[in-house]
């Protein structure tokens, strides 16, 4: 293919050097000639390891051509891949400066161009930046239309420094955000040969995926070195602590968790959060990161009062009590803090719970209820059926089958549904289902 890149930085450089590498004819384009010299004599404008011998090579083998026209770029090419910077501004907010200018300069080229051409988007970008800032602009300079003449999409890219030509070369996934079919075509023709999956999604899902999977290392790296700092001040190996940890491949190291939901809560996590904590203060050793598990969970929680409250109705349905589904363990589950917190605002309660049983409840578990729910006995109802059809508003907290077949048959087009376990079936049931945050 005929390929330009935009922004010779160390994700712009890497990808020239890779595809001219498999024979595609590559254009580079920046506005610093220094790199364009550098390519140019087969040098390597970052340092990377094999970038040198990479670089000399493509050089020589005439696929490499550079230039500071975006338009004569754009107009020689079938694809662009744009890899300028997103740097912070001094207030934290990310710098367009580079692709808003680019952006004008794409669409008066597309202006000339009656091919159809693809734009894929590598920089970093905020969610919803192509389709609602660079596409008007690309738009009204070219007088075209996305999805007709030209075709805009998101690759975010996940190459690390230090061993992006690997990376390049075996990635964890392909993932092209679009909007149309032709992109993702020509996407799958240019990358589809690498050894992974090649996955297809919404343009503002790719965007912020790049986001999370930098947000999530940030998180993985802070997570290791607060446990560091609290077994330096304990005595404990922190290597040994962390390699032990990796070992969980079922818990720890997997997707189990990582699925949005409610509030975390029961018998373990809350009180051992606040005992390292506690733990971590009586030895002078700063965690925030972890200091701050627990105030954020209590943000899920006021989420879902909030939801509540602004229906403006009384009678509300709890499906579900317990910290998690298949348990009758209430201790600290966020749907029983719910609950009496409606309580203390003034609502009618009614609730449904298949596994709790006020008989069989038992030390700690028993105490904790009738602590904080010490009425539950006039509340909690026999069957899922009384509690949905008595109530304005359900608060879902649990999704088993017998739940959803009598949500679907049973629930009104005059009640809201809060679903905090994101139901499977949502289109069948008739009440208007708000999802926590979804």
């Amino acid at each position: 293919m005929k390929i330009s890149i935009f922004g010779l930085g160390y994700v712009g450089a890497v990808s020239l050097a890779c595809l001219a590498r498999d024979g595609h004819e590559v254009i580079g384009v920046d506005i610093d000639r220094t790199k364009l010299e550098l390519i140019k004599a087969g040098k390597t404008p970052v340092v990377e390891e094999g970038m040198v011998d990479l670089m000399a090579y493509v050089a020589v083998n005439g696929k490499v051509t550079v230039s500071t026209h975006a338009q004569s770029a754009v107009l020689a090419s079938e694809i662009s891949i744009i890899c300028v910077g997103t740097p912070s501004a001094a207030n934290g907010s990310q710098d367009q400066g580079a692709i808003l200018r680019l952006a004008e300069e794409i669409g008066m080229a597309l202006g000339e161009k009656r091919e159809p051409h693809v734009v894929v988007f590598r920089s970093t970008l905020v969610p919803g930046t192509v389709e609602e800032v660079l596409r008007p602009i690309i738009e009204a300079k070219s007088g075209k239309k996305d999805g007709k003449d030209f075709f805009l999409c998101f690759q975010p890219e996940f190459l690390r420094e230090g061993t992006s030509i690997r990376d390049y070369d075996k990635p964890p996934l392909t993932v092209v955000g679009a909007n149309h079919a032709y992109p993702v075509e020509r996407l799958r023709a240019l990358f589809g040969q690498l050894p992974c999956r090649f996955v297809e999604t919404s343009v503002r899902s790719a965007e912020m995926m790049k986001y999370s999977c930098n947000n999530f290392h940030a998180l993985k790296i802070t997570f290791a070195n607060e446990t560091a700092r609290l077994c330096d001040a304990l005595g404990v190996d922190a290597f040994e602590v962390m390699d032990l940890l990796c070992h969980d491949t079922q818990l720890n190291i997997s997707r189990a968790y990582l699925k949005p939901g409610f509030a975390f809560g029961g018998s373990c996590l809350p009180k051992d959060l606040r005992a390292t904590t506690y733990l971590a203060k009586m030895h002078d050793v700063e965690i925030p990161m972890l200091a701050g598990i627990m105030p954020s969970n209590r943000n899920h929680l006021d989420l879902a009062m909030h939801k509540l409250l602004e229906t403006g109705m009384r009678k509300i349905g709890f499906i579900g009590l317990s910290f998690k589904t298949g348990t009758d363990d209430l201790r600290e589950s966020p749907l029983v803090t719910l609950a009496e917190q409606l309580i203390g605002k003034g609502k009618w309660l009614s609730i449904y719970d298949p596994e709790v049983h006020l008989a069989q409840l038992l030390g700690s578990n028993r105490s904790f209820i009738e602590k904080h729910l010490p009425h539950i006995g006039k509340m909690l109802q026999a069957d899922v059926d009384s509690v949905i059809d008595t109530s304005d508003v359900l608060v879902v907290g649990l999704a088993g089958q017998t739940v959803l077949d009598r949500l679907s048959s049973r629930s009104r087009s005059d009640q809201i549904l809060l679903d905090l376990v994101n139901l499977p079936n949502r289109a069948s049931i008739r009440a208007k289902v708000e999802g926590l945050c979804w």
